[in-house]
C-alpha cells in the first residue's frame, strides 16, 4: 500500500504541472487585463506599460509561468488587480465554500444512497418508479432555476430561510444553498446506487449469503450494499472538486463569496492572478480526492489489493 501512494504521488506531478500550464495559457488569453484597470477609458502608453511591469505581464508567456510557479511553491499565490494578496482571498472564500461542499456531500451520501438501495432493493415497483421520474426531473431542471425557486419560496414568500446568506455563512444557513447545489449530484448517486444495487442483488454472494440464513438487514449492510458503493464513491470523489469548482451559479443567488464567487469576479475582471490561484488549489483538491477514492476501494472490496 505504501509503494502504491508514493507512485500516486509521483504520478500527479506531471499531472500537477501540466493542468496548470494548461490553465495559465487560457487564462492569458482571455484579453488584455490592463485593459480593465483604467475603467471605461483607455490607458495611455505610459501607464499601461508600468502596470505591466509591475505586474509581471510584460514578460513572454513561458516566464511568467515559471515565476508564478517559483513563488507558488513559496506560498505565493500573487497579487489580485486591486491591491490585495490572493492569499488572502482564499483565506476568507474557501473556507465558507468548503462548508458548502460539505453540506452538499452530506446530501449526496445520506439522502442519495438512501434512496439508491430503498428504489434498487424494489425494483419495478411504485417507489421505483416514483423516485426515478424524480430525479429526471431534478436532473432536467437547470441549478439556477432550482436556486432561485427555493429562494423565492422559502426566502421570500414563506420567510423560512433569508434570501441571501451572511458574510460569514453558518452550516444551517447553507442547508438550502447545499441542497441546489447538490441536486443534480444526488439525483445521480440516487440513480448510479440503484442500478449498482439492483445488479448486485443477483450475485452468487448475495444468494450464498441468503441461503446461509444471514439477517437482511446484514446482506444488504455488510455484502450488497458495500460491493455496490464503489462506483458510487468514485463519482461522489470526483464531484469534491466539481462542486467546489461548481458552485459560482449557486453562490451568486445565494450571495455566497465563496470560490465561485471569487472566481466570476477573476474572470469578469481578467484577473489572472486570482482565477490561477484558485484553479491550482482545485487541481490540488481534484487530485487529492482521486487518490482516497482509489484507497477506498480497498477497504471498501477485501479482494482489491495494491502492490
Amino acid at each position: 500500500m505504501g509503494r502504491y501512494v508514493i507512485r500516486r504521488l509521483l504520478q500527479m506531478i506531471p499531472v500537477f504541472f501540466g493542468t496548470t500550464l494548461l490553465i495559465f495559457l487560457m487564462v492569458n488569453v482571455m484579453g488584455d487585463p490592463i485593459a480593465g484597470l483604467c475603467g471605461d477609458r483607455q490607458c495611455d502608453p505610459a501607464t499601461a506599460a508600468q502596470l505591466r511591469s509591475e505586474f509581471g505581464l510584460d514578460k513572454p508567456v513561458w516566464q511568467q509561468y515559471l515565476t508564478y510557479m517559483g513563488n507558488l511553491f513559496t506560498g505565493d499565490f500573487g497579487t489580485a488587480f486591486n491591491g490585495q494578496k490572493v492569499t488572502e482571498l482564499m483565506a476568507t472564500a474557501f473556507p465558507i465554500t468548503i462548508r458548502l461542499t460539505i453540506v452538499a456531500i452530506v446530501f449526496e451520501i445520506v439522502i442519495g444512497i438512501s434512496l439508491g438501495v430503498v428504489t434498487g432493493l424494489r425494483r419495478g415497483r411504485p417507489v421505483d418508479t416514483t423516485v426515478l421520474i424524480l430525479t429526471l426531473v431534478v436532473i432536467a431542471i437547470p441549478t439556477f432555476v432550482t436556486g432561485l425557486l427555493l429562494q423565492l419560496l422559502l426566502g421570500v414568500k414563506w420567510g423560512i430561510i433569508k434570501p441571501s446568506v451572511s458574510s460569514d455563512p453558518t452550516f444551517d444557513e447553507l442547508l438550502v444553498p447545499g441542497l441546489v447545489l447538490a441536486s443534480v449530484s444526488l439525483a445521480y448517486v440516487t440513480r448510479l446506487t440503484r442500478t449498482s444495487i439492483a445488479e448486485n442483488a443477483r450475485a452468487d454472494y448475495v444468494r450464498t449469503a441468503v441461503a446461509k440464513g444471514l439477517p437482511r438487514r446484514r446482506v444488504v449492510v455488510r455484502h450488497l450494499l458495500r460491493n455496490s458503493l464503489i462506483p458510487v464513491v468514485t463519482f461522489i470523489g470526483t464531484d469534491v472538486g466539481a462542486l467546489m469548482g461548481g458552485a459560482i451559479v449557486t453562490e451568486r443567488i445565494f450571495n455566497i463569496h465563496g470560490v465561485g464567487y471569487q472566481l466570476y469576479q477573476g474572470i469578469l475582471r481578467q484577473n489572472s492572478q486570482t482565477v490561477v490561484g484558485f484553479v491550482t488549489i482545485l487541481v490540488l483538491v481534484f487530485l487529492a480526492a482521486n487518490l482516497i477514492v482509489d484507497l477506498l476501494y480497498a477497504v471498501l472490496d477485501p479482494r482489491i489489493r495494491y502492490a
